[in-house]
């Protein structure tokens, strides 16, 4: 990744940085970090710039370090090398709750025993501020998260929603400069996730704080983020907006990982010229040696079915189940180990044999990738913090 992007990406929200040096314009930084439990590495090395004002979501399978990375910020866990810093400061040694951060968790840790107000007060009586200060703030918050009028609620009468909403409360009534979300959506059923999604990222807009965002699930990420990074067995394997990591991934893990992906070997025999699946293909990549061995990404929805006569190459339906906006069709190829996944709105019979082309902008070249892929790898149990 040349410097240029790196500062994009400081700009945008998250950039990886190897040299270990201060950059002003982060609100955290971590260099060098390294963790690991029971003999097992969970973080590996790890270097990154968050950018104040920024959405960063931490994304991966169980047992990538994200959840650990997390931790470290919120100084919950201490690494066994590295240093965390905030606005160039080192942090390490200051408890979590002299940093200036709060943390949302999967599970809200409401006190039951207090209502509404009180949970979101909470936090400011601590710190003694006034009790008109209190109630003016509580007030502001009840209204960020659309939850006027329910000051006296008892929280164990609240949906699981509601109680998102006034576990977010709490944290940011204490003005933050930092808000570090720990899956906060896990427990809630998927309508209530995706109106959860659509409020957090409005509330980070509103307020202007960073979110650092933990979460497995991928369409999470990539609807809410600004920048999301990338994570697999403790190594950041790409850092870039949700279009960049989605459309351009810069390996077979993230390429798998990230959606539904098709990925078979291929010959780069020039710039723009590629083989795969026994056809010789136009892209728009460059940069390669000549006749290099590649790994070519093309994502299911941006296959196209056509008469065989105008077929690149073409292969057997092997199944085909309606998705609602459209048909979902694994098809065999010859000669090629992996079946396709390809999406159309054309439902095609099992048995047929059908066409297909690409077009140039749809197919993605990448460096031969030689890690496990999301999809082959099986997860040792970490400790939770692992996850």
């Amino acid at each position: 990744m040349s410097d240029a992007t790196n500062n994009t990406l400081l700009q945008e929200g998250a950039s990886e940085n190897t040299a270990g040096t201060v950059n002003s314009e982060a609100i955290i930084s971590l260099r060098n970090i390294s963790i690991s439990f029971d003999g097992e590495n969970v973080l590996q090395n790890l270097n990154l710039d968050i950018a104040n004002g920024s959405f960063v979501t931490l994304l991966g399978p169980s047992g990538c370090g994200k959840t650990t990375t997390l931790r470290i910020i919120g100084g919950f866990v201490d690494p066994d090398n590295g240093d965390v810093l905030f606005n160039g400061q080192r942090i390490n040694d200051l408890p979590p709750h002299k940093r200036q951060l709060n943390t949302v968790f999967q599970r809200y840790a409401l006190f039951p025993h207090m209502n509404v107000y009180d949970n979101i007060a909470f936090g400011m009586k601590i710190q003694k501020k006034s009790a008109a200060e209190i109630r003016e703030k509580v007030t502001e918050m009840l209204r960020l998260v659309s939850l006027e009028g329910f000051e006296k609620r008892n929280v164990n009468t609240l949906s699981g929603g509601q109680q998102q909403r006034v576990a977010i409360a709490r944290a940011l009534a204490n003005d933050p400069k930092v808000l570090l979300l720990d899956e906060p959506l896990g427990a809630l059923d998927l309508k209530l996730r995706k109106d959860m999604q659509v409020e957090l990222k409005q509330i980070q807009s509103k307020l202007g704080i960073t979110f650092v965002y933990v979460t497995h699930d991928q369409e999470e990420a990539l609807s809410m983020s600004d920048v999301i990074v990338v994570m697999n067995h403790g190594v950041i394997q790409q850092i870039g907006s949700p279009t960049d990591i989605y459309n351009e991934p810069e390996n077979g893990f993230v390429a798998d990982f990230i959606g539904e992906s098709n990925i078979v070997d291929g010959i780069m025999h020039a710039d723009r010229d590629v083989s795969f699946c026994g056809a010789r293909m136009e892209c728009v990549d460059t940069g390669f040696a000549p006749d290099e061995q590649v790994d070519v990404v093309v994502r299911p929805e941006d296959v196209v079915v056509v008469p065989l006569d105008q077929a690149s190459f073409s292969g057997t339906v092997l199944s085909t189940t309606f998705k609602g906006v459209h048909y979902e069709m694994i098809v065999e190829i010859p000669d090629q180990d992996e079946d396709w996944l390809i999406q159309s709105t054309v439902a095609q019979p099992v048995g047929e044999v059908v066409g297909m082309t690409v077009a140039p902008e749809n197919i993605h070249i990448m460096k031969k990738y030689t890690g496990d892929y999301a999809s082959d790898i099986d997860f040792e149990e970490f400790p939770e913090a692992a996850e």
